[in-house]
């Protein structure tokens, strides 16, 4: 039997050993511990009814501060917890009282049937905490938290009156080592052992995965946590990431930004926001904030989704990646990476370590187009990405992709070659959105049929247009949450 996984609970260290590495910390709460107020709605991340708070060190601040985060427990594994603290909805109430967003959820009948009231209250209570200036829009928060019942109105009014409040104060030496953990576990009913590694630096990272290459990687578990919860997958070796300090390092350098396979979207946001703002605001739409908070751009790369809406957007940057191997390097154009559906250039024990996204060049045009059924927190019908340089009224460059048109995130290089060269106008527009039809030929599913998917494409190149002869024109739809 390998270590035993230490974390805080309401600020008292708590162990468990002999954990199967793939029991999920939701699994964990109901089962063992008996904490039956977070709730399993879904297990695969989307209702929020399992919301918790997760707090860990590194946060902004004095030496010691804790960043606490809100996360889905339904695909969050157990080991992932080790040396962090740990907050449910049983936490909140103090005494016999209420806690004063649990006590508003009542006074203004904010909680109908209330299988998804805890979450809400962990979800409220998280903005609540927040580090000064950074909550969230109340609509971004509750946008991963959903309720079958109220209609939402009773609950944004109790948002509207949460009052912010001090973080709780925990210390986090008492559960935290700067060993590898290391667990095995050994499946008596199957035969299967299975094992958890957590390296700590880069290079115990490559070590493990050359010793492991059929290993599954987990960052944040927000796609890995469905193989187990939803398909029952047996992944005997997983190898975490999310104690790789050197994997979670954003910098913005000269040329643009280098950005950690470790580092999860909520802490990417600003700064990609800064060197693409139509990007920017595109993340506010992926996922929840339960995901973003999880979450890593680096994981949804070397996933190789279709449907990942990153992608696109990196490809129009001219985005590269950077491979390890051992102690080798390699650094690779990221639209040369997806090779098919489901197969990368990657080869055995190698993983991506990094991101590197270009600055724009001053005048060039970046647009991100997000098509979904839902505004927030669904899965892209289409996701288009354009990168234009027009001078003197002539395109004489262009970078276009898509994602949920092929296979894989692909450029439309017969566009690109219908506008470079040309000049920019309607005629020329309406030509290269024609030769879309030789780019992609896409499927139809349950989220768009093929000739929707191939109409909206041309549509989005057509907004690029509109947007660029008038800034003012109104092409986007915003909710109405983005206002609060």
């Amino acid at each position: 039997m390998g270590e035993t996984i230490r974390f805080l609970l309401d600020g008292e260290a708590h162990e468990v050993r002999g954990a199967n590495p793939t029991t999920t910390l939701l699994e964990h709460l109901r089962g063992p511990m008996r904490r039956t107020g977070t709730k399993e709605g879904c297990a695969e991340g989307d209702c929020g009814s399992c919301t918790v708070l997760v707090g860990e060190a590194g946060g902004e601040g004095p030496e010691g501060s804790i960043s606490w985060r809100a996360v889905n427990s339904c695909i969050q594994f157990l080991p992932m917890l080790h040396g962090k603290a740990l907050l449910t909805v049983e936490s909140l109430a103090k005494g016999g009282a209420l806690h004063p967003v649990q006590q508003a959820l009542v006074d203004k009948h904010g909680s109908q049937c209330g299988f998804c009231t805890p979450g809400i209250v962990m979800s409220l209570y998280g903005r609540a905490i927040a580090a000064k200036g950074a909550a969230a829009p109340v609509g971004e928060v509750l946008a991963g938290n959903l309720c079958r019942c109220t209609g939402y109105g009773p609950i944004l009014e109790v948002a509207k009156g949460v009052a912010a409040e001090a973080a709780p104060a925990v210390d986090l030496s008492a559960v935290r080592d700067e060993t590898m953990l290391s667990l095995s576990y050994e499946d008596e009913i199957h035969g299967v052992t299975r094992t958890w590694l957590s390296p700590r630096t880069v290079d115990e990272l490559a070590k493990a995965y050359l010793d492991h290459p059929e290993a599954t990687i987990v960052a944040g578990a927000t796609d890995v946590g469905l193989w187990v919860t939803k398909q029952r997958r047996a992944l005997p070796v997983l190898i975490s990431v999310s104690e790789v300090a050197a994997l979670k390092r954003l910098e913005e350098t000269a040329e643009g930004l280098r950005i950690g396979a470790g580092v999860r979207y909520v802490d990417a946001m600003e700064a990609v926001a800064k060197l693409y703002p139509d990007l920017g605001a595109m993340m506010r739409r992926l996922g929840s904030t339960q995901v973003r908070n999880s979450g890593t751009i680096g994981g949804n790369i070397a996933n190789g989704s279709p449907i990942g809406d990153m992608p696109p957007a990196l490809i129009a940057a001219g985005a590269t990646l950077v491979l390890r191997r051992g102690g080798e390097r390699r650094e690779l154009a990221l639209e040369d990476f997806f090779l098919d559906y489901g197969k990368q250039d990657r080869r055995p024990g190698e993983f991506v370590e990094a991101v590197i996204t270009p600055k724009l060049d001053a005048g060039r045009i970046f647009k991100v187009f997000k098509l979904s059924k839902r505004f927030d927190q669904d899965i892209s019908a289409v996701c288009g990405a354009f990168s234009l340089a027009v001078e003197g009224g002539v395109v004489v460059d262009a970078r276009i992709a898509f994602g949920g048109m092929a296979g894989t995130p692909k450029r439309a290089k017969a566009c690109e070659a219908a506008l470079i060269g040309q000049p920019w106008i309607e005629a020329t527009v309406e030509a290269a959105m024609a030769a879309l039809d030789a780019d992609y030929a896409p499927m139809s599913d349950m989220r768009a049929s093929a000739a929707y998917r191939s109409l909206t494409a041309r549509n989005m190149l057509r907004k690029v247009f509109l947007e660029s002869q008038d800034r003012d024109v109104e092409t986007r739809v915003v909710p109405e949450s983005a206002h609060g």
